[in-house]
């Protein structure tokens, strides 16, 4: 059983923990309304983006694509998975379940696959298993759109080159505070994804909701025109919106899992005390035990030594009365 010194060291340690895991949370609550205020703001923005590109293929002549950007290719070659994680951990199973589902996702594809991450906790998880790792970013508080463009510049250089044939996005999508889902999403071509595969589709995004056009969009000055400089901005955007969505999800996650520690460190503040009242009223005991003991064996050496006095004096006193 530890001492009662152990155990205040360790009452100390958890109180030093608990608040440090206290002002996370405390910083994280206040990341997260922000967060949350901006990506609520811009999903709408983003669905209804992606409700016109799908409509726009759908008005699109037979066998006539519209925009590279917006044509399926015939055979998948080669896959790119865009995978967003965070910089730093203390995020519960954040970064965790976000890994697992996009690892889950390229083995069951089938295709090869190389990933760019954004945010050191995907690049050192991918790196640890030997994945093809060919492009790093970080991962910005309070993100622009100029913080997007790289990434979404190279994977639009290497889909139009044909370097890929496909690209996804890894990422957590935010639902609420207490809940969070690890999904994929096509990002080019900018088309639903299809699969028949039941376990591919669970770990997809479901796609906004697309209300059917009847009409026909009329281009000015061309559709050529036009699209070149849309399809890229939307592709941004999207690429954008699940940052967005990621970085809302792990400020929730990690406010959450602060304040599970902070519950917890309390919890086990209270137990420590208990237990350190416990060997506290055990050492006391045991001294008042020894000190008793001692004051008893003390007694005993008194009493015996009175009696040794009182016999010296009976024996002088039978001596003095011989003489």
């Amino acid at each position: 059983m530890a001492t009662a010194r152990e155990i205040k060291k360790r009452i100390r340690s958890v109180k030093n923990i608990a608040q440090i895991t206290r002002a996370l949370e405390a910083t994280s609550a206040s990341k997260v309304r922000r967060a949350q205020a901006r990506v609520l703001a811009s999903r709408a923005y983003a669905d209804k983006a992606w409700e016109i590109l799908v409509n726009v293929q759908r008005t699109a002549q037979s066998g006539a694509p519209l925009h590279p950007l917006l044509t399926p290719r015939d055979e998948i070659k080669k896959v790119k998975i865009i995978l967003i994680t965070s910089d730093r951990g203390l995020a519960g199973a954040y970064n965790t379940n976000i890994i697992r589902t996009a690892r889950r996702f390229a083995q069951r594809f089938g295709k090869p696959v190389e990933w760019v991450t954004v945010g050191r906790k995907g690049r050192d998880s991918l790196i640890r298993v030997g994945a093809p790792v060919v492009a790093e970013f970080p991962n910005h508080d309070n993100p622009t759109i100029a913080d997007v463009s790289p990434i979404s510049r190279l994977a639009i250089d290497q889909f139009l080159s044909g370097e890929v044939d496909e690209v996804l996005i890894g990422y957590t999508d935010f639902i609420n505070t207490l809940t969070q889902a690890p999904v994929v999403r096509q990002l080019l071509p900018l088309t639903p994804f299809e699969t028949e595969d039941s376990v591919l589709a669970e770990m997809l995004k479901d796609q906004p909701a697309v209300t059917p056009f009847s009409g026909d969009y009329e281009y000015e000055p061309s559709p050529a025109a036009i699209l070149d400089e849309i399809v890229p901005r939307f592709t941004t955007l999207q690429l954008y919106q699940a940052v967005l969505e990621a970085q809302a999800s792990e400020h929730s996650a990690r406010m959450v899992a602060m304040r599970n520690a902070s519950d917890n460190a309390t919890a086990l503040t209270a137990d420590l005390t208990l237990a350190y009242n416990k060997a506290r009223q055990a050492a006391i005991t045991t001294e008042i035990l020894d000190i008793v003991g001692g004051a008893e064996a003390l007694q005993a050496s008194i009493e015996k030594a009175a009696d040794m006095i009182e016999n010296s004096l009976a024996a002088a006193e039978r001596t003095a009365n011989v003489y």
